[in-house]
């Protein structure tokens, strides 16, 4: 009996041992150098809301959720079947509006020609009176029939005028019929991964629904908060590391992009040292887009991790922060 007790001490103590040593060289927080500062984070990426522009019918969507997409490309469309009909009408309205404006040129010319045979009826008129084989009457009357020629042109061009008025206005409004019906087709604004579909085909959208929302992958970083006396030395465009909990064995490159100005998680009025010493603020890590771009497929949001900051440009990096990443996918 006290030999097994003996037996089940040692292994306690074995195992205990084995723990120790398990923790001390796997599991113990590794310290950070003097000059590097640390905080949990997640992945985020920037959301791109992609939504109706007018109220229409929803007729299609093209893409999935996790669903892959390049700047430009078409993603959803409403139906046009009502628009297409106010643009054949907007059409015809175009046509006649030009027909009307060519009747209005040709009646031009006409009274040009007229104007033009009244003036010379008259300057042959004149010769005649001059030499006294026509009456003072008629004189009159052939230069009446000049000036009533002359109004006609010029009430002719100003048909014109308004006849080209409106085959603007009906161009005008073809053309914002044409455009409204390039903005029922939905495309992509940048290049990213579809997030969510919030809508459905055959739903019946408000103008300004959303109908997917995407993630920009070229606008990947991690949030982490620093207290003050670190986000105050730290500059700016300066070298970040991230290693996230499901990828420990790689570091990533990344930015500081951004310093919050206010303070986090604090009241607002802050009176000892002691208080201001406990301010928070937020900081951004952003990944490089070359990096993004190399690992697209890779790239998740909210993923929890690390981030490890330099609180001055000089300070080294231990080796342990040196970027390492996967090998890329080979080209197909």
């Amino acid at each position: 009996m006290k030999r097994r007790l003996a037996l089940l001490a040692a292994l306690v103590v074995i195992a205990g041992a084995a723990g120790a040593a398990y923790y001390y060289f796997w599991l113990r927080p590794t310290p950070l150098p003097a000059g590097i500062a640390a905080a949990n984070g997640r992945v985020e990426a920037e959301r791109v809301d992609i939504a109706t522009k007018y109220a229409g019918r929803l007729a299609a969507i093209t893409v999935e959720e996790g669903d892959w997409v390049d700047a430009g490309e078409v993603v959803a469309r409403l139906d046009t079947e009502e628009l297409d009909a106010q643009i054949r009408q907007a059409e015809a309205n175009v046509n006649q509006a030009r027909q009307q404006l060519a009747e209005a040129r040709a009646n031009r010319a006409a009274k040009q020609t007229e104007l033009t045979l009244a003036q010379r009826e008259l300057e042959r008129t004149q010769t005649l009176y001059e030499r006294g084989h026509v009456s003072e009457d008629l004189l009159d009357q052939r230069t009446a029939a000049r000036d009533n020629a002359r109004a006609a042109v010029a009430a002719a061009r100003a048909a014109i005028d308004t006849r080209q008025g409106g085959v603007d206005a009906a161009q005008a409004q073809l053309e914002r019929l044409q455009a409204q019906r390039r903005d029922y087709t939905l495309k992509a604004p940048v290049a990213g991964r579809i997030q969510y579909r919030l809508a459905q085909p055959g739903e019946v959208l408000a103008s300004g629904g959303r109908v997917l929302t995407l993630l920009n992958l070229q606008d990947v970083y991690m949030t982490i908060f620093l207290p003050t006396r670190q986000a105050g030395r730290l500059p700016l465009g300066g070298e970040a590391r991230i290693i996230l909990d499901a990828a420990e064995e790689y570091v990533i490159p990344a930015r500081v992009s951004f310093v919050a100005s206010d303070a986090q998680f604090t009241p607002k009025h802050v009176e000892t040292d002691a208080q201001r010493a406990r301010l928070m603020f937020r900081v951004k890590l952003r990944v490089p887009e070359d990096v993004l771009t190399e690992y697209a497929d890779l790239v998740k949001t909210g993923l929890p991790g690390m981030g490890y900051v330099r609180l001055g440009r000089d300070t080294p990096w231990p080796e342990w922060l040196t970027t390492r990443l996967p090998e890329p996918a080979p080209e197909q």
